[in-house]
């Protein structure tokens, strides 16, 4: 039997075995994540004048553990890290003002990635995956800048803008249009409650007033976080070592995260075409990591895992693999050293429903075979 029959005909099996969260092993896991953070900037602190070389031994140390905070949130947001929802919704929340992230907010985005995994025509991946027809009709300076925007070298300055920049100017920028919208509502209706003209405010920043609250609540925490921190240690220590740790974490989210869905011929199917089994099996990668790594990455490199039901807790993850492994072995395995390889599949190819390459791309289109570029304009 196919694969993909035989996975969709186990898949409750599999949830049933494997699907069962706890809280002791939730509480476990924050405690093995937030104390060491605490530490760190504690030990910053005290031996920062003696021995300020241990800011970058901080910096990496308090990025790793964000990167692990962060899988913590994504986890809270399925709420499958505890048993109980309170306990993912409050930890969720915590792990959000940890990683910079609004957690109530980004899990709804990445809640409707679940539900679309390997349908690109509605999900385009955190790179905004252009199609090949989308990538011909570029000027050759928009190609250079899609290419270099998407190069591995410049992932910590993604992961400032995702985690650090983009929070914060959403949640600002959102709240000023919505107070000038208040105002000019009240200027030409001054009878109208402002309750009814706010309730016709549109943002695409955020999706009704639950995930405007959450956004509000994970800044202003966040910032009083900031002011406490930079407070204690000085603004010119606590800023950089903190700038550069969540770059840093941010960087090697986007990069994982970016792999476990582009490498070279990806599943990348229309809506018309699309299957959600597919799309975990063969549009979704086994990252093979050093034992260290899968621990500070909460074993998330079993994806093809966690995309067959989000329910399966990090921590059964790796055990579920195991005992099915004879289901997977369609599942691209990536290691490291194939992942700045994996990172270069930035184009999606409609016809043949897969994520290629660019150098692909170029060598299909010198055959004849591609899209032709849009002509140069005469700039």
């Amino acid at each position: 039997m196919p694969s993909i029959a035989r996975i969709k005909e186990e898949r409750q099996v599999l949830i049933l075995r494997h699907g069962r969260s706890e809280d002791g092993k939730g509480l476990v896991q924050v405690l093995t994540t937030l104390v060491p953070i605490a530490l760190t900037w504690w030990l910053l602190a005290a031996t920062f004048e003696e021995s300020p070389w241990f800011a970058f031994v901080a910096a990496a140390v308090i990025a790793l553990f964000t990167l692990r905070a962060f899988v913590m949130m994504h986890e809270c947001g399925h709420g499958s890290l505890f048993r109980t929802p309170w306990l993912n919704r409050a930890f969720g929340f915590v792990m959000g003002v940890v990683t910079g992230m609004p957690q109530y907010v980004w899990s709804q985005h990445h809640n409707f990635h679940h539900v679309n995994n390997g349908n690109w025509e509605k999900y385009r991946g955190p790179l905004s995956t252009a199609s090949v027809e989308e990538y011909a009709a570029m000027s050759e300076s928009c190609r250079r800048r899609y290419r270099n925007l998407r190069c591995i070298a410049l992932a910590p300055f993604g992961g400032f803008v995702y985690l650090l920049f983009n929070p914060r100017f959403t949640w600002l920028r959102g709240s000023a249009l919505y107070l000038v919208h208040i105002a000019r509502g009240k200027l030409a209706h001054p009878f109208v409650p402002v309750r009814q003209i706010g309730a016709t405010f549109r943002t695409g920043y955020w999706k009704s007033g639950r995930e405007y609250w959450h956004m509000a609540g994970n800044n202003l925490v966040l910032l009083a976080a900031w002011g406490l921190l930079a407070g204690a240690l000085g603004p010119a220590l606590f800023f950089p070592v903190y700038l550069a740790a969540i770059s840093l974490a941010g960087a090697a989210g986007l990069v994982l995260f970016t792999v476990q869905h582009n490498f070279e011929h990806s599943y990348a199917s229309d809506s018309a075409s699309w299957d959600c089994v597919a799309g975990t099996l063969r549009g979704t990668s086994f990252l093979i990591l050093p034992r260290w790594l899968n621990w500070f990455t909460a074993d998330i490199a079993y994806h093809h895992i966690h995309h067959l039901s989000s329910c399966i807790p990090n921590y059964r993850l790796a055990s579920c693999h195991g005992e099915f492994e004879e289901l997977f072995v369609e599942v691209v395995r990536l290691r490291l050293s194939q992942i700045p390889g994996a990172m270069k599949c930035i184009l999606w190819d409609r016809q043949a429903r897969r994520i290629i390459s660019v150098a692909e791309y170029d060598a299909s289109r010198a055959q004849g075979d591609g899209p032709q570029l849009a002509p140069l304009s005469p700039s």
